[in-house]
């Protein structure tokens, strides 16, 4: 286990924070040459995301650590670079990131509904982080060409790439962009409060926290959509406002992602390790049941959790050398029936 510091600190994870924390630093001098396209009107913004950062990079390094989590991270890691194998995983790692990641098809497979709101706030998230980032940042801007004042072009990290018609279809596009990523996440964000207010499977297992992240989203979006309204239709009222309101909601939805319901962005990439795990458990032994006999679990799966469980504070180990885990699942909901029959003296 880690050495624990003032406050129940764990001090391996701070230095990675801090290591994170101080390379993004790093990343946004170079890459804003020296600062010089680095806005100070976003100064708030880049607090609340280095902020994230430490408490993200923090969460992981101690999940990641966790009994479990570091069992599974290691099987992970071992199935992929398994000797003859190793070509034909990096060969399906793409497949896996766009069918795990990208379009999340186990999600599709429970809820067409709850794909549909996944998909939708996850790629309006993903649309604004490509751009809000690096504006924050610093790493991207735009100046005009010549004396055009309808065309411009874009600059990353100083280099001049692209250039637009600001009236065009994709000057529209790079100029809106924010505001299509906000609707894309509203219509996720109404999916899903009309699933959890609707849903009675969703209402049995409602938390109040489900709401917060879904609050935070919403007020992000709708701040941002209301700082284009002003700017466009409403002559500037009300902007400087807006502008207060919109950056307060952001930062305040930084600063919660390590605490909250989205931390989960950061751990579901290692599902991806899940799958090689999977898969090399089910090309080995497979475990058999020892009332039935029939497999049902890969030798190990099972040896891993009963390795594990006992760090946990749980130990299903038999007095008499068994263990509960070499039980089917069926199996094991007979003898708990079975066991709750004795003691009540039989039913019927």
């Amino acid at each position: 286990m880690s050495a624990r510091g003032a406050g129940g600190l764990d001090r391996s994870a701070v230095a990675w924070g801090l290591v994170a924390v101080a390379v993004t630093v790093a990343l946004v001098v170079l890459g804003s040459s020296g600062l010089r396209w680095f806005d100070a009107a976003l100064v708030g913004y880049l607090f609340g995301t280095l902020f994230a950062l430490f408490g993200v990079v923090y969460r992981y390094v101690v999940w990641l650590r966790r009994p479990p989590t570091a069992m599974l991270n290691r099987r992970g890691w071992e199935a992929f670079w398994r000797r003859g194998a190793r070509v034909r995983n990096v060969g399906s790692l793409p497949g896996l990131v766009l069918t795990n990641l990208a379009a999340q098809g186990f999600i599709r497979r429970r809820s067409g509904a709850r794909w549909a709101a996944h998909q939708l706030v996850f790629w309006g998230c993903v649309l604004a982080a490509l751009v809000t980032f690096p504006l924050v940042f610093g790493w991207l801007h735009f100046e005009s060409v010549g004396q055009d004042a309808r065309e411009y072009r874009t600059y990353v990290a100083g280099i001049g790439t692209f250039s637009f018609d600001s009236r065009g279809v994709l000057g529209w596009f790079v100029i809106h962009a924010l505001d299509v990523a906000a609707f894309l996440v509203l219509a996720g964000v109404f999916i899903f409060l009309s699933r959890r207010l609707r849903d009675p499977g969703a209402l049995a297992v409602e938390r109040s926290s489900d709401f917060l992240a879904l609050a935070g989203l919403f007020a992000v979006s709708i701040t941002g959509l209301l700082l284009t309204a002003s700017n466009l239709w409403m002559e500037g009222r009300f902007y400087t406002f807006l502008t207060t309101v919109h950056a307060l909601t952001v930062i305040l939805g930084l600063m919660y992602i390590p605490f909250g319901k989205l931390f989960h962005i950061f751990q579901r990439p290692a599902n991806l390790g899940i799958a090689y795990y999977k898969a090399e458990g089910e090309s080995g032994p497979q475990q058999h049941c020892v009332e039935c006999g029939r497999p049902f679990a890969s030798a190990l799966q099972v040896g891993d959790l009963k390795a594990v469980l006992p760090r946990v504070g749980f130990d299903y180990s038999a007095p008499g050398g068994g263990h509960y885990q070499d039980v089917c699942p069926p199996c094991r909901r007979r003898l708990v029936t079975l066991a709750q029959s004795r003691r009540v003296g039989g039913f019927g």
